[in-house]
């Protein structure tokens, strides 16, 4: 007998892979004698698009798909087959079809499939064949399937898979394990990260990428934070390339020296260090040449029609009445733009694609426009400006730049791009999407957030619920941890909303070994007195992170006048034991109440050293109240700015501002907080991890911004 190898790739639709794994198990059941050994790859076998996704291979014969492998079993394993091996072939035939996951695909092969079940009990004759199994194991292997059997309205095929699982029992034994082992990779995949081996070309010519942030309104935030870290890996740690920073700065009305600087020190911040630093405006000239040749190739023109009637065109997919106007007066209109005077201001100048293109981004976009404004760089130079759309795969090309990986929101521009390389007829630039990071309540539109900081709304750029660079550090986020999380993600295409509890995790991985312990007491205290306790307060040199000696020593005073937190007093009982963190255990002896308020004001314990920690339920936070100089703090907290996970076209920013999204609490810490600088990073004992935002000056409470730790509030 032969031997075969069987390989299944355990990367998308599973259902394929079910049905082979099945029919190897039956002919394992029936006859031992022959030898197929099952491999599971971690990747497709074919490319993307290709639905085969298993392989059967013996000696140097190979054989790919669902349906082939399992008729070329069938051909050397006579047993699996019945009587009636036409009918057996035509059924197993289907076998592709039931991997599909789209419904509408799916639903007349299952009308079929269970009409065919009427009166019968197995797909072909009257005992188990290979249909039965192959068939049953797609359909367990199907999502989609498998909802629609559960409706109950499939009354014969229900009824014939739920008698075949009872038949069969090894049948559901080898699913799980199948299940089992693609779980297993799974896991390990997703510990080790996403795959960066993507399908770039010509690497081995040298690899050029870049980053082109826009100086219009130039904080950046995490989406570019992707964008940046990805083109930085690719060129400097998966190939030995060059990556270039060049700043967009086509529109001189917006662009402020303040953004550059910004942008180039929250790079350096990320530990992305650029080759080499560009400019759009750099390419000024080269650009205005590359119009006026686009000009008289007939693949430009001048127009005049109003923003609004313009965007209605393009969507409406007619054309403008400028659209024929010949090179000579599109040039002369061009002219007058140049000079900005009050007739080229009215003008603008679109690519000459489509103005029907079914992808709207191809219907005649303006490529350049006038604005007589003064160009941070270029001075009065320039009255003129190209849009992005055109300066963009130009200057790509003209750089050098070999791979442009951008977000997959610049999709249905790729044409786009691409058209202006081959009209201009310049050196090709392979383009690769990647999905943006999205993250729920969160908004990342540099139009919406502009609007939040020029309203008010928000402290600023750097506000700690904003997603920019500058706010997630402000509140806490470590810049390993960002990067870690980030270059997990890799350059997928698969568009997901990221809850932030995973990035927070990330973090708290970073910052819990060396957060420094302190403690707080929130005001509305308790003041106790401790029997048994120090006649004169004393002090002692404790670890600051008892896991961690190397964050150093930490003074703790004792003292038999000591706070505790109201919340924690009132769930206290009469005679009961608790411990006190880092000191020992004590007895509840007397509570005193204010009778009209509610508030405790005074508690009596005395002190039970010899008490055992582990037995206790209750374990408080306390601070000494004499033998050292309290610090008040102020602790804030933060919630999302939106109250919807995500907003669609249609809503309205306004509907879904979340107006409550800042939590105070004052209190007293510990005298160490004295000594603590801004944008230190410290655990307060059973309260949370904070970050320093103003350090402790006499008059002024010291204040901390809560780091969420990644667990769901």
């Amino acid at each position: 007998m032969s031997q075969y190898e069987l390989k299944v790739a355990t990367r998308g639709n599973h259902a394929a892979l079910l049905p082979v794994v099945l029919i190897v198990t039956s002919i394992n059941e029936a006859r031992p004698t022959p030898v197929v050994n099952i491999t599971y790859e971690d990747t497709a076998l074919l490319q993307d698009g290709d639905k085969a996704i298993v392989q059967l291979t013996s000696g140097s014969n190979s054989v790919f798909g669902t349906a082939n492998v399992i008729q070329e079993l069938t051909t050397h394993f006579p047993f699996l087959v019945g009587k009636d091996s036409k009918v057996e072939a035509e059924w197993i035939s289907q076998l592709d079809s039931l991997t599909t996951l789209d419904f509408k695909a799916l639903d007349p092969v299952l009308q079929r499939l269970d009409a065919h079940l009427l009166m019968r009990s197995f797909v072909v004759g009257y005992s188990l064949s290979t249909p039965d199994i192959a068939l049953w194991g797609a359909l367990r292997g199907n999502r989609v399937a498998a909802a629609a059997l559960k409706k109950g309205s499939l009354v014969n095929l229900t009824r014939w898979y739920r008698f075949l699982e009872e038949l069969c029992p090894w049948a559901s034994a080898a699913v799980e394990s199948v299940n089992a082992v693609a779980k297993e990779k799974k896991v390990a995949k997703s510990k080790e990260g996403a795959s960066y081996d993507i399908a770039l070309k010509n690497t081995e010519n040298g690899v050029v990428t870049r980053f082109p942030p826009s100086l219009r309104n130039g904080y950046l935030h995490i989406g570019h934070a992707k964008a940046a870290l990805l083109n930085d890996y690719f060129a400097h740690e998966k190939y030995n390339g060059t990556m270039l920073l060049r700043f967009d700065d086509t529109n001189p009305s917006n662009e402020k020296q303040e953004f550059e600087d910004a942008i180039v020190e929250d790079l350096a911040l990320m530990g992305i260090k650029p080759n080499k630093m560009t400019y759009t405006s750099d390419y000024f000239d080269e650009l205005y040449d590359h119009c006026i040749k686009m000009i008289k190739q007939g693949d430009a023109y001048a127009d005049d029609t109003d923003k609004e009637t313009m965007a209605a065109q393009r969507w409406d997919g007619f054309p403008s009445q400028r659209r024929d106007l010949s090179p000579e007066e599109s040039l002369a209109r061009l002219e007058e733009m140049k000079n900005g005077t009050s007739e080229g201001l009215r003008w603008c100048i679109r690519a000459k694609i489509s103005f029907d293109c079914p992808n709207k981004a191809m219907r005649d976009p303006v490529i350049y426009r006038c604005n007589p404004a003064v160009h941070h760089r270029t001075g009065s130079k320039w009255k003129i400006y190209p849009t992005y759309d055109f300066a963009c795969p130009i200057v790509d090309s003209m750089e050098g730049v070999t791979h442009a990986l951008r977000t997959i929101e610049y999709r249905d521009r790729n044409p786009q791009y691409q058209w202006m390389l081959d009209t201009m007829k310049m050196r090709n630039v392979q383009v690769w999407d990647f999905a943006r990071m999205n993250f729920v309540r969160t908004l990342l539109s540099k139009r919406k957030l502009t609007k939040l900081v020029e309203t008010g709304l928000v402290w600023g750029w750097d506000d700690p619920r904003f997603p920019t660079i500058r706010g997630i550090r402000r509140r806490g986020m470590t810049i390993p941890a960002l990067r870690e999380f980030i270059l997990k993600q890799g350059p997928s295409k698969a568009v997901t909303n990221f809850d932030w509890g995973l990035i927070w995790a990330t973090n708290k991985k970073y910052i819990d070994p060396i957060a420094p312990r302190h403690t707080t007491i929130f005001n509305k205290n308790v003041k106790t007195t401790v029997t048994g306790g120090p006649a004169t307060p004393y002090s002692d040199e404790k670890p600051r992170h008892i896991k961690n000696a190397a964050v150093g020593m930490k003074k703790v005073v004792y003292s038999s006048s000591i706070i505790l937190e109201q919340e924690d007093v009132k769930l206290f009982k009469p005679d009961e034991e608790i411990t006190l963190m880092n000191w020992g255990n004590a007895i509840v002896r007397k509570v005193t109440t204010n009778a009209e308020t509610g508030i405790i004001t005074d508690l009596e314990l005395e002190l039970h050293m010899a008490g055992d920690v582990k037995k206790t339920e209750k374990k408080v936070t306390w601070l000494a109240t004499e033998g050292q100089d309290l610090i008040p703090v102020e602790l804030v907290d933060f919630d999302h700015l939106l109250t919807k996970d995500s907003l669609g076209e249609d809503d309205v920013l306004e509907d879904y501002l979340n107006l409550n999204t800042e939590f105070r609490e004052e209190g007293l810490a510990d005298c160490n907080v004295a000594d603590l600088k801004e944008s230190d990073i410290i655990q307060f004992d059973r309260k949370g991890y904070y970050r320093v935002d103003r350090a402790y000056a006499p008059g002024k409470p010291a204040v901390f911004f809560n780091i969420p730790s990644g667990k769901s509030k």
